[in-house]
């Protein structure tokens, strides 16, 4: 399983240098931008990979400040999408609230985790890796990603979603692997999906966050049975 820093620059700052694997750096980049607010959903910038022997850099043209993001420092594991941040109240403070939605059903839920599960290609080959998913409302799985990390993938995902105009995810269920710790929550927000769902517990972090974005959470999703954590009201126009 390959682990490779990747250098993630925005508008010619280097923000953040994340442990990844070294695939789709593109929609990485522009995923973690999205999550660190740098990047809305309607702007496409351009991107630029430049391979070096010790690291990768990936440059996104966004237009705007550095400075309007919380500045990570040092590397960000590929256990940890919210390590190095400077101020963690402030990033918890500005969990992005999303649009309320109806609840996947429980034969949603197991049917999206069949679809992770079966689509973890390099999981099967090397036991190593994490995945994410995204789930439409009528829960067909529309994109797969796989990392080292667990919040890569989720940026994997997200970027790729953005490039297809399918942004926010007002709706749509971001599956996961693993447990749903805050980060999870700060991406699954930021990107505007409407339920996050794991396969582990979340985290006392994560519960609060999503109960004040409004984001259904759901943990424990493996055969057949999930635990709900959070729960928040339908929307009523819907």
């Amino acid at each position: 399983m390959v682990e490779h820093p990747v250098a993630i620059e925005a508008d010619g700052t280097v923000i953040a240098t994340t442990m990844c694997t070294p695939d789709d750096l593109s929609s990485m980049a522009i995923g973690f931008c999205i999550a660190e607010g740098l990047l809305p959903h309607d702007v496409h910038p351009e991107v630029v990979v430049r391979e070096a022997p010790t690291v990768a850099t990936v440059s996104v043209a966004t237009g705007r400040l550095p400075g309007s993001s919380t500045p990570r420092l040092g590397t960000v594991s590929a256990s940890c999408g919210a390590c190095g941040t400077v101020d963690m109240a402030s990033l918890v403070a500005g969990v992005a609230e999303v649009a309320p939605s109806s609840a996947p059903t429980a034969e949603m839920i197991a049917s999206a985790m069949a679809s992770l599960r079966s689509g973890q290609e390099v999981f099967a080959l090397t036991g190593g890796s994490h995945a994410a998913a995204a789930v439409d409302l009528d829960g067909r799985l529309i994109d797969i990603a796989e990392d080292i990390g667990r919040h890569n993938a989720v940026d994997k995902v997200v970027g790729r979603m953005h490039a297809e105009g399918r942004l926010p995810a007002s709706g749509w269920t971001l599956v996961i692997s693993g447990r749903a710790s805050f980060e999870m929550v700060q991406k699954a927000c930021a990107a505007g999906f409407s339920t996050l769902v794991a396969v582990s517990a979340p985290s006392s972090l994560a519960v609060d966050a999503a109960t004040r974005a409004g984001l259904r959470l759901i943990g424990f999703a493996r055969d057949d049975r999930c635990t709900v954590y959070v729960a928040p009201e339908p929307d009523p126009r819907r």
